[in-house]
């Protein structure tokens, strides 16, 4: 229906406006804006509220809710706990009182008392809680959960659809809050890697189903202004807007002769205004190989300079540069085989994706890419623009900053390992990693931002003891700690286990560390060269051999620090330290759990882990 000044009490200006509007609200956009004028018109006479409880304008049924909101999250790199905080600011706008907290420090029996939950939930790994989700995940799925009739309830689930389970944390959160008798305020979202648009839609969409619960003059508008466009304003570059780094160094760490290749990349912020501490990374949105991008062209018969588009908000540009920047190419995911073949003939690949193939289709999907997928199914009689609507967004690459903004201002280090490898038939190479080893030049830019992760953090005292275990590439944000401890001149003990493959080849900042050792910043380091001995030795075996003082440093307070390959390291880690506590401490392993679960929601057991 098209308004006109002549069926309706608006003036022309009004009317405008209306015609341009509502034709775009979605349904649940219609609801809240009726729910909202209703507010308004009866405000003062039948809209009573009481110091915490409200009357709700639901699309159900008319119920009593709290003002009060528990916002939760689960967070490994920090991308939860960011939106978590942007939700609770714009609840607050909107006159609710907030209760933000990460799940490991809140206090589990105090849930029975909670009417409102929003829950912001990462999935780590192979479909694993984030480390601070793990207390409230265990007792949520325990026997002494409550019962959560009153219950109201929203999760929002970050993850990777790479992964075979994806967003699974959310998803357990959100079907288990439903077992327990709670109600949904607002459906769940999964958000894949490029979680900002669905994001966003989550928020609003939880914000307009809680707003009809009070009379709100002091944020009227539209919400779409959400916390993630709200960083955007307060800093000219962000995940979304990213900065042009100028390269300054770009350096091969490893020496002749080495099987690996790992860069040393020093990239400018001058004119960025970018603040980081230890601890935090760096987002790189890379760029795909040429080759990768004219062979998949090729082979679809598409045309390089056809438009497509690159956004929700229909930004185009020709395929060849869209390919190149924009889209993500070179990873398979479930979602997307099953999409594709919504588009295409092929029985073999209706086959592959049908109720029944879960194993095979994963196992298809394992170090395979676009390409194979386009080559293995032809024909394909599909236009670029169809096809390319299906692909993620190019997902930014995070790396550990090594450096410490205090002894290097406007400047950012980077360790960067090189990925090559063969699969199916064909080399395959790391997006990022062999841009920055092959094809970036000094001088020239990189597109990223500064992620802030608050849960990898130097101790706030700085005479705390601190050890820290990183092979490989995973020594880089502790060459950030140990600049950062010089600058400031910490007194605290500082104790590093580092590995890799060769002494000769492969140590990388071996200068740095022995430098720091020399002037005391480093007070000891143990090292573990796998190759150059008959029997393979790493960094948990140093831990072992260490047992007795380690036990002390902890029983002293120190904090312990673990990065780098979750799969293998950080677990064989884990389980040596409590294998340690057992030996040294005379403890049980349920006790030894115990022990490192206290240090965890203490913040002295952190890692940053992939």
């Amino acid at each position: 229906m098209q308004f006109q000044v002549m069926n309706s009490p608006f003036s022309q200006e009004q009317v405008e406006l209306l015609n341009r509007l509502v034709p775009t609200l979605t349904q649940e956009q219609q609801i809240w804006l009726s729910g909202y004028l209703t507010a308004i018109n009866t405000s003062n006479t039948t809209l009573h509220t009481i110091p915490d409880v409200t009357t709700v304008i639901s699309t159900d049924s008319s119920v009593a809710i709290s003002r009060e909101v528990t916002v939760l999250f689960g967070s490994q790199t920090g991308n939860s706990q960011g939106l978590a905080k942007t939700l609770s600011q714009k609840l607050e706008g909107l006159g609710f009182q907030v209760t933000l907290s990460s799940m490991s420090d809140f206090k589990s029996n105090t849930l029975k008392k909670v009417q409102n939950l929003l829950i912001v939930a990462s999935t780590h790994g192979e479909g694993t809680p984030p480390d601070n989700a793990i207390p409230f995940y265990e007792f949520l799925h325990s026997k002494r959960a409550p019962k959560l009739e009153d219950l109201q309830f929203s999760v929002l689930a970050l993850g990777d659809s790479s992964y075979e389970f994806y967003c699974q944390t959310g998803k357990d959160f959100d079907k288990r809050l439903e077992e327990l008798g709670g109600q949904r305020i607002s459906p769940r979202v999964d958000c894949d890697l490029d979680y900002d648009d669905s994001a966003a839609e989550w928020i609003d969409n939880v914000l307009a189903n809680l707003r009809g619960t009070i009379e709100s003059t002091s944020t009227s508008g539209a919400l779409t202004a959400t916390g993630i466009e709200k960083v955007a304003e307060q800093s000219a570059y962000s995940r979304t807007f990213p900065f042009k780094a100028e390269v300054l160094e770009n350096i091969n760490l490893n020496g002749r002769g080495s099987d690996r290749e790992t860069r040393h990349l020093e990239l400018s912020l001058e004119g960025s205004n970018f603040q980081y501490e230890p601890g935090d990374c760096v987002g790189i949105y890379p760029e795909n190989s040429l080759g990768l991008v004219e062979s998949l062209i090729e082979k679809m018969g598409w045309s390089s300079e056809e438009l497509v588009s690159v956004n929700k908000k229909g930004e185009q540009r020709p395929l060849r540069e869209a390919l190149l920047n924009n889209y993500e190419i070179t990873v398979l995911t479930k979602p997307l085989v099953e999409q594709a073949a919504k588009l295409s003939s092929n029985n073999e690949l209706q086959a592959l994706v049908a109720p029944g193939n879960e194993v095979e289709l994963k196992n298809y999907l394992e170090g395979r890419d676009l390409l194979d997928l386009v080559q293995d199914f032809s024909p394909w009689e599909v236009s670029a623009r169809d096809f390319v609507s299906l692909l993620r967004k190019m997902p930014a690459r995070l790396y550990s900053i090594a450096s410490s903004s205090k002894a290097r201002p406007d400047e950012v280090h980077l360790t960067i390992r090189t990925v090559q490898y063969e699969a199916h038939g064909r080399d395959r190479y790391g997006v990022c990693s062999t841009q920055c080893a092959e094809r970036l030049e000094l001088g020239e830019q990189l597109s990223m931002y500064v992620h802030h992760n608050p849960n990898f953090k130097l101790p706030t005292k700085s005479d705390t003891p601190i050890i820290m275990i990183g092979p490989g590439t995973g020594v880089a944000p502790f060459r950030a700690f140990l600049e950062e401890r010089e600058e400031s001149g910490a007194e605290g003990k500082a104790w590093l286990f580092y590995g890799d493959q060769h002494l000769l080849t492969d140590f990388l900042y071996q200068l740095d560390f022995q430098r720091w050792v020399k002037d005391g910043v480093l007070t000891r380091m143990d090292v573990a060269f796998s190759r150059d001995t008959a029997k393979k030795v790493y960094v948990q075996h140093r831990m072992l051999e260490k047992r007795n003082e380690l036990y002390q440093w902890l029983e002293e307070g120190a904090f312990v620090y673990i990065c780098g390959d979750e799969k293998h390291m950080a677990h064989d880690v884990h389980n040596t330290l409590i294998t340690i506590l057992e030996q040294e401490g005379g403890k049980s392993r349920e006790d030894a759990v115990a022990y490192l679960t206290e240090m965890q929601q203490q913040k002295r057991y952190q890692r940053d882990v992939y």
